[in-house]
């Protein structure tokens, strides 16, 4: 009954950690969620308060414009510019998304033939393997290992792969690692891309959410960027948006109008009133994203600390809400953590195959929740 394709489809990590939690639930387990990074922090009172006044505002409720409205996509460009210091066109330049994983999910049907390769970092966001079986590419796992920083060798690909591929997914701050790239190698990917004619795409979700000062760099900063690549970012981190479901691709024109003619004939683009609650997202004090991000790394300093009392080794991230921790058995270690302590973590080797001996916690439950999940795990066995 179904297409061959689906035979292909690993199951949806997330959707599996649900049914799970819903399982333990059902027995009246109290489950701790540190697995999936669902921002638990509200949006913003004015962000709210702007979409409401939109949405009763009867011109928002027709179809919106497909490449989004030129409002939104200027307030884009301004964030852009500010944040980062990178020139945009909003007219070209810019493409409203419905989530970044929409627009991660489209890009391969744009620019890959079937039997091309597409390049994806591993461990990775599933939906880069996902997008590119359904355009029918092959794809080369790059992995990512600590003692590389948990950033790809690009020397370590195959030639023969190399020459077939014609799309590289990468993101940093890094999801699942927390790993983050120095503006230096952007200008490495830069070069890579252009040496190899491939369409670099950076998955930049996480940036606003960084910690002891540290500011993540754009892919766009790096000099050349526009020419090889695009940009996918979202509102859902940064503005605790993530139904929502608004973002952006940013990039050189050719490229985002290539991802705009998919678009064009599979959706009818992000609802207007929620593109308007996105500027004013945009546009206005960026307090609320200093303040969540206090929180988080009050959240971050508990859990790095109670499992370094435990006895484990862990890096203290300074970007996303999650904490990669290394252990023998990434399944083995989430299993007995959900069956003996009531507690979810993401198994790493759920994110690519070289992320198996880690597993992911979110630190999106609140400080009381992380102390708790900290006490509990004093009584299992690892």
């Amino acid at each position: 009954m179904y297409a061959n394709r689906l035979d292909n489809l690993p199951p949806y990590l997330f959707a599996q950690i649900d049914a799970l939690k819903a399982e333990k639930r059902a027995q009246g387990v109290d489950v701790i969620d540190l697995g999936v990074g669902d921002p638990d922090l509200p949006t913003p009172s004015h962000i709210v308060d702007s979409l409401c006044e939109a949405a009763r505002d009867p011109s928002t409720h027709h179809y919106p414009d497909y490449t989004g409205m030129i409002e939104y996509r200027e307030a884009v460009a301004e964030w852009y510019n500010s944040r980062f210091g990178v020139s945009l066109n909003p007219k070209t330049e810019v493409l409203a998304l419905i989530g970044s994983k929409e627009g991660i999910a489209h890009v391969p049907e744009a620019f890959v033939n079937p039997g091309d390769y597409v390049l994806a970092t591993d461990p990775g966001y599933p939906v880069y393997k996902t997008s590119t079986l359904f355009s029918e590419g092959k794809l080369w796992e790059m992995p990512l290992k600590e003692e590389n920083e948990f950033l790809p060798v690009f020397e370590d690909i195959p030639k023969d792969v190399v020459k077939k591929a014609k799309l590289m997914f990468f993101g940093y701050p890094n999801n699942p690692t927390a790993a983050v790239a120095p503006l230096s190698f952007f200008g490495e990917v830069v070069e890579f891309a252009k040496e190899n004619d491939i369409v670099a795409v950076h998955d930049n979700a996480y940036s606003e959410i960084t910690f002891d000062g540290y500011k993540a760099p754009s892919f766009l900063e790096a000099d050349g960027a526009k020419e090889v690549g695009m940009e996918m970012h979202s509102l859902s981190k940064t503005y605790n948006m993530t139904g929502w479901r608004l973002g952006m691709a940013c990039g050189g024109e050719e490229l985002i109008s290539g991802l705009g003619r998919v678009k064009t004939n599979v959706d009818s683009g992000a609802f207007d009133a929620i593109q308007r609650a996105g500027i004013t997202a945009l546009t206005s004090s960026q307090q609320c994203v200093a303040d969540a991000c206090s929180v988080y790394q009050e959240r971050r300093d508990a859990l790095v600390s109670g499992l370094r009392d435990l006895g484990f080794e862990v890096e203290s991230p300074k970007a996303t809400f999650y904490v990669w921790l290394k252990v023998s058995d990434s399944m083995g270690f989430a299993k007995k953590m959900l069956d003996e302590a009531g507690i979810v973590v993401t198994p790493g080797v759920g994110f690519g195959s070289n992320g198996d001996g880690y597993v992911r916690f979110a630190i999106t439950r609140n400080i009381e929740r992380i102390k708790e999940a900290i006490e509990r795990m004093r009584s299992v066995d690892f």
